[in-house]
């Protein structure tokens, strides 16, 4: 198995002596049982990844003594992911499958129909750490604090284009607008975009009011798009729609389709 990974927001190089808190080391000496000696990955976005080994660990904590780096900082694409909070639980696995997924900014937005309002910024950053320690990224996404979704909207940088999931239709007596005016697939969206950030929004389980349907729709920057024939629940609906984008404008294409 790899050596385990610790994410340390600390400058990292040669030779330095680490000291973790108190959760690092009862999580390297308790839970993985390691002792001195141990071999340990440490990374952060500035310093990249670096071997290093358990230099000393008691029940007052542990400390590391770097060696080598492993790989030299880098950041994946520049990826915004806009999403309205639902329900803790549902909530606390966007934040995680974003992270995996490789979104390098988190946006919590109010929507008329939000569900939750709570927002645990210090809850989404542990959520978010312990995923880039287990999925090998050199970076933890940054969690901004949450915004009204008009707010989020002003003054938005026109160079980032924003895919956003919109299942409705344009039939008011139809459920969910019926067929009529719905949004094309988000795989053709993302195929044709060629700008070097993008962001995507996902709305609250009952979808985007009328009124915020048609501000979207008349900004310049926005393209509504669909996530097929079935209506998705909003943490599906972001793990769907990140893998999509990964696959055809992020980093899950081969170096030669860049």
């Amino acid at each position: 198995m790899p050596d385990p990974r610790l994410f340390l927001d600390v400058p990292l190089a040669a030779g330095a002596v680490l000291v973790l808190d108190q959760g690092q080391s009862r999580y390297l000496t308790t839970v993985l049982r390691l002792g001195r000696g141990g071999r340990v990955r440490v990374f952060n976005a500035a310093d990249g990844e670096w071997a290093g080994e358990i230099s000393d660990a008691d029940r007052r904590g542990a400390t590391i003594a770097l060696r080598d780096q492993l790989r030299p900082p880098a950041l994946g694409p520049d990826l915004d992911l806009l999403f309205a909070p639902v329900k803790r639980h549902a909530t606390d696995l966007i934040v995680e499958k974003a992270t995996e997924l490789g979104v390098r900014r988190l946006k919590p937005v109010v929507t008329a129909r939000t569900i939750s309002e709570t927002v645990r910024l210090e809850r989404f950053n542990a959520i978010a750490r312990e995923a880039a320690e287990q999925t090998e990224r050199l970076d933890l996404p940054e969690i901004c604090p949450p915004a009204l979704l008009t707010k989020a909207l002003d003054g938005w940088d026109a160079n980032r284009p924003l895919l956003y999931a919109d299942e409705a239709g344009d039939d008011a007596a139809a459920p969910w607008g019926g067929q009529a005016g719905r949004a094309p697939p988000l795989l053709d969206a993302a195929q044709t975009t060629r700008a070097p950030a993008l962001a995507l929004l996902i709305g609250p389980e009952g979808g985007f009011d009328p009124a915020e349907r048609a501000l979207l729709r008349s900004l310049p920057f926005v393209t509504p798009v669909s996530l097929g024939p079935r209506i998705l629940r909003a943490e599906t609906a972001v793990i769907a729609a990140l893998a999509v984008i990964q696959s055809v404008w992020g980093d899950w294409r081969s170096p030669s389709s860049s």
